[in-house]
């Protein structure tokens, strides 16, 4: 509410002082809500000092009020420079540079960041506040790929934290230390790293502010180093720790997109959509576009994923409005629409666009299985290649298994079953410890493709229905039809007497476009976009738009084009 509550804050004729004293006590209590009205009142009465504009500041921002954030500690940098505490205008200098420099403000940022360091300069002597300026141009060295350049600086800022005994600056550097050894591929390293600056999180050492931001890049480093166990671990206690603290708004977005992703990967595919929802709506109030484009990805591939292919479409592209590029869900959503050609050109364009083996792996799997539905068996193989190299390299377990059900796939398609089936029990084994239910179910169908081709048909029957019960259980409807059309291989995709217009309206119609939307894209008239549809049910025997599509994919039809 904007307004102070008069309960709390003393009323409108409370004395300044008193205001301010009761916001102090809120703010020792971490009372977040109680420490800004009282403050924010007080500060309406009369302007506070530095310190109290510090405090109005800090809690505006973990309410998710940003803009009275920058405009608190913009005062507080005005008022510590009045009084020559030049240090402490430092540090508000440096705050405000970090936090526009997250909202995408980069000239403002960058203004803030100069300002602060040309005020450390008439410093004659060593201060801690040294190592703070230097943890931006680890993230800008970072960002330009000087990632050598990049540990240097977070190394010489955990130097500066230790000699100072501050928490705070020890726990950023070193947690910046192990996301760029996480990027030079040393996984093992980094990731140690990132729980030693967690420890410090864990027992109270740090600040709110650092904590929050040190908990989200902690998580977000092990979902680039594809431990996931280590992610969902850190995501529950972000999730403790933001429900400690009821008032607080600031981080709750970030951590909720972190358990939707984590509820995804678990198979509660219902609790993902509904928390990566919740995370879009508190991310926008905090302006963080990064972290709301990768709630919506998630939500975009739980539709995708149950078959809900217009959906899907739209969250991708409103995650790629918030800058997300939304591969390789979305080329993975072309493939799922019988669209080869366009998914091998967005998981072409993707790849060619990134560097670093991490982030290549996290294209791989899915420029694998596109590569080989477009026959291009020796693209895919060469992809596998890399991808096992970045696992090997990186001793994840999840790595593992994603490399070993890409070469299982390509061991089928080239006529290796038993290989495939070897690959198979091996991802399936990572899987099911990474409690991965949707990739378990996909590994075992290719574990069933594999015993049918080796003759050993109960162990086929066995894999088809474990796959096919746990895709029921996940709602995953063009799996589910997978599973049926791959059972029953007689069922020919040229049975259904469809004309070849007819085929690309079903196309479509699976898609959730509706007959208007089919019309403009096929420029028909609606009419007889209404009749094909009407013959379509006809042919297939079918009764709704749902039942076709389930018909289109159960029969391959999807694919037919």
């Amino acid at each position: 509410m904007n307004q102070p509550d008069r309960h709390h804050s003393g009323g409108r004729g409370a004395e300044p002082q008193a205001l301010v004293e009761h916001g102090r006590a809120g703010y020792a209590r971490q009372a977040w809500r109680e420490a800004w009205q009282a403050l924010a009142a007080a500060d309406r009465q009369s302007a506070l000092d530095g310190s109290d504009l510090e405090r109005l500041a800090l809690s505006a921002y973990l309410l998710g009020r940003d803009d009275e954030y920058l405009d608190a500690l913009d005062r507080a940098h005005s008022a510590f420079l009045a009084t020559g505490e030049n240090l402490r205008a430092v540090r508000c200098a440096l705050w405000l540079g970090v936090r526009l420099l997250f909202r995408g403000e980069t000239g403002r940022s960058t203004g803030w960041l100069a300002r602060a360091q040309r005020l450390l300069e008439h410093e004659q002597h060593d201060c801690v506040e040294r190592g703070y300026l230097l943890l931006p141009v680890v993230n800008q060295q970072m960002d330009a790929g000087s990632f050598d350049a990049a540990y240097a600086a977070a190394t010489r800022a955990a130097e500066i934290g230790d000699r100072f005994a501050d928490a705070d600056l020890s726990a950023c550097a070193r947690h910046l230390q192990g996301r760029v050894l996480i990027e030079l591929g040393q996984v093992a390293r980094g990731v140690a790293l990132l729980d030693e600056a967690m420890l410090a999180v864990a027992t109270g050492q740090l600040s709110p502010m650092v904590s929050g931001l040190t908990y989200c890049s902690v998580i977000d480093g092990c979902q680039q180093a594809h431990a996931f166990r280590r992610a969902r671990e850190w995501t529950d206690a972000l999730h403790a720790w933001c429900a400690s603290l009821p008032d607080m708004v600031a981080f709750s977005g970030v951590c909720l997109a972190h358990r939707a992703e984590i509820m995804q990967l678990r198979g509660a595919w219902a609790d993902a959509i509904e928390e990566a929802q919740r995370a879009v709506e508190r991310c926008e109030q905090v302006r963080n576009r990064r972290a709301a484009g990768a709630a919506l990805y998630q939500q975009a591939e739980v539709h995708r994923l149950r078959g809900a292919f217009a959906a899907a479409e739209d969250a991708y592209a409103n995650a790629s409005r918030c800058g997300l590029d939304p591969q390789p869900g979305l080329a993975l959503l072309r493939a799922a629409q019988g669209q080869g050609r366009a998914a091998a050109t967005a998981i072409n364009r993707a790849l060619c666009a990134t560097s670093g083996g991490l982030r290549r792996a996290r294209l791989l799997p899915a420029y694998v299985e596109i590569m080989l539905a477009q026959n291009e068996v020796d693209a895919a193989r060469g992809a596998c290649d890399e991808l096992e190299d970045v696992a090997g390299q990186c001793a994840s377990d999840e790595l593992d298994a994603m490399a070993a059900h890409a070469r299982g796939t390509i061991a089928l398609a080239a006529g290796d079953a038993q290989a495939a089936l070897v690959a198979a029990r091996r991802a399936l084994q990572g899987w099911q410890q990474a409690e991965a239910p949707y990739m378990v179910a996909r590994v075992r169908l290719l574990a069933a493709l594999a015993c049918r081709a080796l003759g050993d048909h109960d162990g086929a029957r066995l894999e088809f229905d474990a796959s096919r019960t746990a895709f029921e259980q996940l709602g995953a409807a063009a799996n589910l039809a997978r599973v049926a059309a791959l059972e029953n291989p007689a069922a020919s995709p040229g049975s259904h007497g469809l004309t070849r217009r007819e085929l690309q309206v079903l196309r479509l119609l699976a898609t959730g476009r509706t007959n208007k939307a089919i019309a403009v894209e096929l420029f028909l008239s609606e009419k007889t976009i209404d009749r094909h549809v009407s013959n379509i049910f006809v042919k297939l025997g079918v009764q709704s738009r749902a039942a076709a599509t389930a018909s289109a994919y159960e029969h391959n039809l999807i694919r037919a084009l």
